[in-house]
């Protein structure tokens, strides 16, 4: 298939980029020259223009495999603001709609369709496919074929068969998270076993993590919200009760929040999502049934209110923060109870054995971010396979955490268990090491054992602090059959006996806790003169966007605005040198932009 278009020339001209990130200009070239492949870029690095611009110059139509209505309908809305003849089918569409965009396709006048998977694998989509000049087949969130992932869909296994049906198409499967092992799930069952692999660096130098125990958790939220006003975000929670309570207590503290989650009825869903993508500083309180796929550019901040499943969830769930390469933050409010419930998770699935060890070992390896007194972001890193230096830049490059030797108090408290018959939990047992004659002690003689009273070195706080990093460490598991006995499990044995050391984290401070969760990363800052040139870009931007009925970043990003503010522009020749200012956007609205600069 012949190469319509240079690729250099289609960056500058359509997209108004003066150059590559990362890897992107390596995965173009492999695709324009017909290979396959297999890339790895985080939330932001530029997946999309590494299937978008082939399928400019390469010879037919680009098809993409969306799982997203909201996704597809905003790319293609992107798409056509640079001159781009795009469009997507899905269920959302009326007869008629399909019936254009299935014209439109057949006689060539398409550069890039976006499709579900299941609507893709259709037999007679696939025969219409059949009769057209194809350049290339993209499948976005490609991990979402890997049952090994935290985002499995089946419908995307049958996607293997276009490699059979579409012979000599180059093939790239694309997504933000995946280890090793799902990485080579997604070669093996999309049968891109030639396809070369790309994985850029997973590091989003840009985001600030922040792990804090939770404590009030509502005011916690609170607190961290009063140092992002007027700044959109999303707040994560496990359950559809937590997300419905939160949404109603930051509307009633008078903050713009809105609801999403699965039970809502579908067009309300759709109201507050639309409402989250087009208007500015508005916060969505959501379950992960939210955010695959969202392209917001300005989100500033992501709030995890309950314990992620795994370390790529929360990697994938936290990337949609700073899509723009803007300072933000992740923060994560994290309890015991979290890990308890989300192993019980775990073990209540009748998922097999292996498929439940794996998922409890990316639990842990998530609960050993939480736990580290070290970089967060190293932490991280390390788990995609990534070495980097301390960050400086989480909670505890800027806050070292503090630990201490838990040895001696490690074996006392477990020594406790044992000898009270694994039958108690962390409060009656702090009772007995901290000598405290109880009703409940002395009606079970547990102020006769050994164990009594030889753990007054330590508040009730700080064993709570114990108890819990030894449940986060695997070291105890709770009972929940036993009324929540804590139990010690064979990996605690060898702390038991005094054949291995043990360092725990010493419980941050009350007000050191609120200052991590008051903190907000420097935003860049415009000049004064700067600052009323970007207000007035911005309300001629939310016009054009009211009237196109698009989410404003569709018509320009803010780092867009905020380099015209900066640049001040005089002509058409200078507007060509601003990022994002592509040939068909310069047309569309360089008058009104050159305007707007020289009145201001």
């Amino acid at each position: 298939m012949s190469i319509i278009a240079d690729s250099n020339t289609i960056l500058h001209t359509v997209f108004g980029l003066p150059g590559y990130r990362g890897q992107q200009e390596a995965v173009i070239s492999h695709i324009l020259a017909g290979g396959d492949a297999i890339v790895l870029m985080p939330t932001g690095g530029g997946k999309s223009l590494c299937y978008q611009l082939p399928s400019l110059c390469r010879e037919g139509v680009g098809i993409v495999v969306s799982p997203l209505i909201a996704l597809m309908r905003n790319q293609v809305a992107a798409l056509r603001q640079l001159g781009v003849e795009a469009a997507a089918l899905n269920s959302s569409m009326t007869a008629a709609e399909q019936y254009k965009v299935k014209t439109d396709l057949k006689s060539g006048k398409l550069k890039l369709l976006y499709a579900a998977p299941e609507r893709l694998m259709l037999p007679d989509f696939l025969d219409m496919l059949a009769d057209t000049k194809i350049a290339l087949i993209a499948i976005d969130e490609a991990h979402c074929v890997s049952q090994w992932g935290h985002d499995f869909r089946p419908e995307y296994l049958q996607l293997a068969d276009l490699a059979e049906r579409f012979p000599g198409t180059p093939r790239i499967a694309l997504t933000a998270t995946a280890d090793l092992q799902s990485r080579e799930d997604i070669r093996k069952r999309l049968r891109l076993d030639g396809a070369k692999m790309f994985v850029s660096s997973f590091d989003r130098p840009n985001i600030r993590y922040a792990v804090v125990r939770k404590s009030g958790p509502q005011k916690q939220l609170l607190t961290f919200l009063a140092a992002h006003k007027g700044e959109s975000g999303i707040i994560y929670c496990l359950s559809r009760a937590t997300v419905d309570e939160t949404a109603a207590a930051l509307r009633e503290a008078g903050l713009n929040a809105l609801p999403y989650h699965a039970k809502l009825d579908p067009d309300t869903r759709s109201r507050n999502q639309d409402a989250f993508l087009s208007e500015e500083g508005l916060v969505l309180v959501a379950t992960v049934a939210f955010g695959m796929g969202i392209d917001k550019p300005d989100v500033r901040f992501v709030v995890h209110l309950d314990l992620p499943s795994s370390l790529e969830a929360y990697y994938q769930e936290t990337g949609r923060a700073g899509r723009d390469g803007m300072p933000s933050e992740a923060l994560l409010l994290y309890g015991t109870q979290d890990v308890i419930f989300r192993r019980n998770m775990i073990d209540s699935t009748g998922a097999p054995d292996p498929i439940k060890r794996i998922e409890r070992g990316k639990l842990d390896a998530l609960v050993g971010v939480c736990e580290t007194a070290t970089c967060r972001r190293q932490a991280i890193l390390a788990h995609f396979g990534e070495t980097t230096a301390p960050c400086g830049n989480c909670d505890n490059c800027q806050s070292p955490g503090e630990t201490f030797d838990a040895t001696i108090p490690a074996r006392k408290a477990l020594s406790a268990m044992l000898r009270t018959g694994q039958r108690f939990g962390a409060g009656h047992l702090t009772d007995i090491l901290l000598g405290l004659k109880t009703e409940k002690v002395e009606k079970f003689g547990h102020d006769k054992l050994p164990t009594f009273g030889v753990g007054t070195e330590l508040d009730r706080k700080t064993w709570g602090s114990v108890f819990r990093q030894l449940v986060a460490r695997g070291l105890v598991a709770v009972n929940h059959d036993a009324y929540g006995a804590y139990q010690m499990t064979p990996a605690a044995d060898p702390i038991l006996r005094g054949l291995e050391p043990l360092h725990l984290r010493r419980d941050q401070a009350a007000t050191a806790a609120r200052e991590t969760i008051k903190k907000r990363a420097e935003r860049p800052t415009l000049s004064g003169r700067e600052t009323a040139l970007f207000e007035v870009l911005r309300a001629e931007r939310a016009k054009l966007a009211r009237e196109q009925n698009v989410p404003a970043y569709v018509i320009f990003h803010d780092a867009t605005l905020a380099a015209i503010a900066a640049e001040r522009p005089k002509d058409v020749e200078a507007l060509k040198n601003i990022p994002g200012m592509g040939k068909t956007k310069i047309d569309r609205y360089g008058g009104l932009i050159l305007s707007a600069v020289a009145g201001a």
